[in-house]
């Protein structure tokens, strides 16, 4: 009987239908990984090394096989190890995974710094020089740690990238009760500070627009709500992009943006002359009980500043993940990029405005006080130059705030219907968000002032649960430092966040509801 070659023994497993690419096209023509479909996810799936294996190996001579068991090594060590979900692909959020470092500097600044800024001096007046500067500085330390807190847990379980803050909410505190502590605050500040951005947005346009036209403004001129509604408009033609990698560049304007109008906030602030009567003395309360209550808000007002966790995981999810490359490696590069240009941006406003203004500000912030003290002192087109700039920070914040709203639409539609949005159904989901957005601000006009109650109830996203996930899910040695540390910091979030809400109501009924953030003279 002839003897076959010994070459022909070898036989090399069929790539099972349905796995032979690695990636999908998505609706909106960009690539993003997929999971093996269900025939691969049995014991014969293929993977980038199952040719290498013992019956692969065993014809061969030693240096080959030697040679090939450390190709195995090396695609093991660098290959895409995490199990994804197939319906991320058609998700804003993760339906692009090629983010960078630079892209989460952007998306960071960008979600940091805003229009609540603006609002750090008037907590300044109600505490004074002492506990102001003091209280910001713990809560920027702490917020730091919280947010390294995030990005560690993204990938905290080998093989599992927890995309969204309330996916990790439900890994650590279990399925029903993540959802109902995360998924409230989240969508809150989310939808909330759309529609803070709206009312700020539309009256700023407005003052825009009374300080370039000045004299020559004649009949006719727009309302504010009418203004509310070009902003709206402009807002949803914006959201138009399809997923939160695409709207890099609009992060990038809102940073520069962010960054450029708060420096000359408090720098046109300190070089005009201050106000006659300044004091530096905390703001005098009628009673007890109402001194208690303002310091609480100011402290909300503080604790307020420093939002954008509800976020972090979601810009990490955009960013391709391997074992020699890490997600959380560039994640933390670009936030801690962006966060010192935050201090950059929050520390000079709030010493600044309250030098220059002193318990003197304006329950609006520093960008009402420079307009009712130095209206007349500023130039025109520099002043016009600093409203249009919050415009365009406006713009650029809405986006990324209002990304993981879209997210929870489209997850809905793709679970129920199991295949993407269409063009049609995205910009649909969009508009609807944008109007409801639009016409919650008109009810509710004062809710651009309550940043003292939004700090309040948002708080625990930031300062408190980090900490307790922390402890679920890494479990530190019982009783040890670690142990203890995230305990307290958690609970005492959560004391802080019952207290701050307390003082956000009181300061809502104490002035009446009627409360705006522009009150130009």
């Amino acid at each position: 009987m002839e003897e076959r070659p010994e070459t022909e023994l070898i036989s090399i497993p069929a790539t099972p239908r349905g796995v032979s690419t690695p990636e999908i096209q998505t609706p909106t023509g960009q690539r993003s990984p997929r999971p093996a479909s269900k025939e691969a996810k049995s014991s014969t799936a293929w993977t980038p090394t199952s040719f290498i294996s013992p019956r692969f190996l065993s014809p061969i001579g030693t240096p080959m096989k030697r040679v090939l068991i450390n190709m195995k090594g090396y695609l093991e060590e660098v290959g895409h190890l995490t199990k994804l979900n197939p319906q991320d692909a058609w998700l804003p959020i993760t339906e692009s995974r090629n983010g960078n470092a630079h892209y989460a500097a952007f998306h960071n600044l960008n979600a940091g710094v805003g229009f609540q800024a603006l609002l750090l001096p008037v907590a300044f007046a109600f505490l004074g020089w002492s506990w102001g500067i003091l209280s910001l500085t713990i809560a920027y330390c702490w917020q730091l740690y919280t947010l390294w807190v995030l990005v560690q847990l993204h990938e905290a379980v080998p093989g599992k990238r927890y995309n969204r803050y309330v996916e990790l909410a439900q890994a650590a505190f279990g399925e029903r009760l993540g959802v109902w502590l995360a998924l409230f605050p989240t969508v809150y500040l989310s939808a909330g500070t759309a529609t803070a951005l709206i009312l700020i947005g539309g009256e700023t346009m407005k003052l825009f627009f009374q300080i370039v036209c000045g004299p020559l403004c004649t009949s006719n001129p727009l309302t504010t709500v009418e203004w509310y509604l070009v902003f709206t408009s402009l807002c949803i033609v914006l959201s138009q992009l399809p997923n939160l990698n695409s709207i890099a560049g609009l992060s990038l304007v809102g940073a520069v943006t962010a960054i450029t109008y708060s420096t000359m906030v408090w720098v046109l602030s300190v070089s005009q002359q201050r106000p006659q009567k300044l004091s530096y003395e905390p703001l005098s309360m009628p009673s007890f009980s109402a001194s208690v209550f303002s310091v609480l808000n100011a402290l909300g007002i503080v604790a307020f500043a420093f939002r954008g966790h509800n976020l972090a995981l979601e810009i990490q999810a955009t960013m391709p993940s391997t074992f020699k490359h890490p997600a959380h490696v560039p994640m933390w590069r670009g936030a801690k990029v962006a966060y010192f240009f935050i201090a950059l941006c929050l520390f000079p406003v709030a010493i600044g405005g309250f030098w220059a203004y002193g318990n003197l500000m304006p329950s609006g912030g520093i960008l009402n006080a420079l307009y009712g003290f130095h209206s007349h002192d500023i130039p025109r087109g520099l002043l016009a130059m600093t409203f249009l700039l919050v415009v365009f920070n406006c713009l650029s914040s809405f986006q990324i705030y209002s990304m993981p709203v879209f997210d929870s639409f489209e997850a809905g539609y793709t679970s129920r219907t199991n295949r993407p949005c269409s063009i049609w159904v995205r910009s649909g989901f969009r508009v609807f968000y944008g109007f409801v957005n639009f016409f919650i601000g008109v009810a509710l006009p004062f809710l651009s002032s309550l940043a003292g109650l939004l700090g309040g109830l948002t708080l625990p996203v930031t300062f408190a649960y980090p900490c307790f996930m922390w402890v679920l899910i890494k479990k530190p040695t019982k009783y040890s430092f670690n142990w203890y540390f995230n305990w307290i910091l958690g609970w005492l979030g959560i004391a802080f966040s019952l207290a701050f809400s307390i003082g956000g109501v009181w300061s809502m009924v104490n002035s009446g509801l009627k409360l705006k953030f522009f009150k130009p003279s």
